[in-house]
């Protein structure tokens, strides 16, 4: 049997041992996908292709509202592997090392480093070239070819539609003659199977952190992936305009996609071009969760499974022409929502999906928990053992995510908190938060998409008093209503 009875679960957490029957801690596998946005086969999406990733969420839970803190590479796995916001971790941007402003602070990794376990972190776990040799028991291993790079016959890249630029990276989306198995995904998947091999004879347990590469940019994957689909059934954003009455400056405008040289030159992607671009990503998904889908069959095939705990994440969220932008670094709801699967050993037997709000930083404690470890002090998230056994209950009443962004000779801070039903978001001065430069409100009840910005419609005044009280609590309102008690 793959899983442990609740009962057992129920009375290894209530003891605080974090252990199974026969006294073995559990096991973690943490894996994590770069730039992999909600939109999978077990999170409602009819076209994509995620058996791997579907399967795992037929035995776990899936948080259908799961917010990064902010939604960009290096500061949000800071949040995870921290356990702590981007205003604690000083850590705004991808050249900061968390450990400047916090030298001291315990990762999630070192933390069971420190209660016996072998960590092991593959692939990109930490912003590439920001690893932590301190989570580690050895120096992490950044596996497989760079994100840039394929082996195998090069397939040209379609014509553009219009004028491009030269020079840059290369093409955004190629699909590559290689084998489906190899590439820098293949080669990672290698690495982790071998260690699971490895690690099942060893007498510590582990935490091994895998970290694939896709989908992110560039959407180049073995041509088997890109003929898992077919172009004319890729849907367009619907909405691709900016939000009505919006600032400005909420969303970025040229980002990383026009850094390769066949992204048109223009600020709206003509519609032939964005469909092969949302095909690029729809493959490099497929392609990664294939890879995904080999370690899971090999945690399977060694047993392992029965006292692991699997926990897959993306670190945000990502555009695909929604708002008419593409790629993430903003705090709308296409970015700042991103995928939070979670297996446990005995918490649950068939796929259950939890509506609450939750957030990155709860990953850590909830993690900790799970394996009977006490709880470091500086933690700013919740644990989610509780949904684990109850999906059901009330929990956070918000939950925060935040961008800085410079305009008009001004150092701003975008913060954005979600309730259950708005996103209400303040853009302040960074060193000043009592100059307000622009207010967001957006209801998720009758505007799903935040196609229009309430903030300013005299009718929802007394909302956006209410709202501010909430938002000026910061992320004290951001604990679960249990740990309010």
């Amino acid at each position: 049997m793959l899983l442990l009875t609740l009962a057992a679960c129920l009375l290894a957490a209530a003891t605080g041992e974090g252990a199974a029957p026969d006294g073995r801690k559990p096991n973690v596998l943490f894996l994590v996908s770069d730039d992999l946005r909600p939109e999978l086969g077990c999170y409602g999406n009819q076209i994509i292709q995620s058996p791997n990733i579907d399967r795992l969420a037929s035995r776990s839970v899936v948080f259908d509202r799961a917010y990064c803190q902010q939604a960009v590479c290096s500061p949000s796995r800071t949040s995870v592997l921290t356990g702590a916001r981007p205003d604690t971790t000083r850590v705004w941007d991808l050249t900061t090392h968390f450990r400047k402003a916090l030298p001291d602070v315990v990762t999630l990794p070192q933390h069971f480093k420190e209660h016996g376990y072998v960590t092991v972190g593959l692939g990109k776990i930490y912003h590439g070239g920001l690893d932590d040799t301190a989570s580690w028991s050895a120096p992490p291993k950044e596996r497989g070819a760079p994100a840039s790079r394929a082996t195998g016959p090069r397939r040209p890249a379609p014509p553009a539609p219009q004028p491009v630029r030269s020079g840059g990276r290369g093409p955004a989306f190629r699909a590559s003659d290689d084998p489906p198995n190899s590439g820098g995904e293949g080669a990672l998947a290698d690495e982790a199977i071998a260690a699971l091999r490895r690690l099942k004879e060893a007498s510590q347990p582990f935490f091994l952190a895998v970290g694939f590469r896709k989908p992110h940019l560039p959407f180049v994957s073995p041509k088997a992936y890109w003929d898992l689909y077919h172009p004319a059934t890729i849907p367009l954003a619907d909405n691709p305009f900016l939000p009505k009455g919006a600032p400005a400056f909420a969303l970025a405008d040229r980002n990383e996609l026009w850094s390769y040289r066949d992204v048109p030159d223009a600020s709206h992607l003509p519609d032939a071009y964005a469909r092969q671009l949302k095909h690029g990503y729809y493959a490099a998904v497929s392609y990664m969760d294939a890879q995904l889908g080999r370690v899971l069959e090999e945690l399977d095939r060694t047993g392992l499974s029965e006292n692991t705990i699997v926990v897959l994440w993306g670190d945000h969220g990502w555009k695909l022409g929604e708002h008419d932008r593409w790629c993430k670094h903003s705090n709308v709801e296409d970015d700042a929502r991103a995928p939070l699967i979670v297996a446990a050993p005995g918490a649950a037997s068939s796929e259950r999906h939890c509506g609450a709000l939750v957030e990155f930083v709860d990953i850590y404690p909830t993690l900790a928990e799970l394996a009977g470890l006490p709880l470091p002090t500086h933690l700013e998230g919740t644990s989610l053992r509780p949904l684990l056994e109850n999906p059901d209950q009330a929990w956070k009443p918000a939950a925060f995510s935040q961008y800085p962004r410079s305009a008009n000779g001004r150092r701003m801070m975008g913060y954005s908190m979600r309730t259950d039903r708005y996103r209400f978001t303040r853009w302040v001065d960074r060193d000043d938060h009592s100059k307000v430069y622009a207010v967001e409100l957006y209801d998720h009840q009758t505007d799903p998409q935040e196609n229009t910005n309430l903030a300013d419609d005299p009718s929802h005044q007394s909302l956006v008093s209410k709202l501010t009280k909430q938002w000026e609590a910061g992320c004290r309102g951001a604990r679960s209503f249990a740990a309010q008690e």
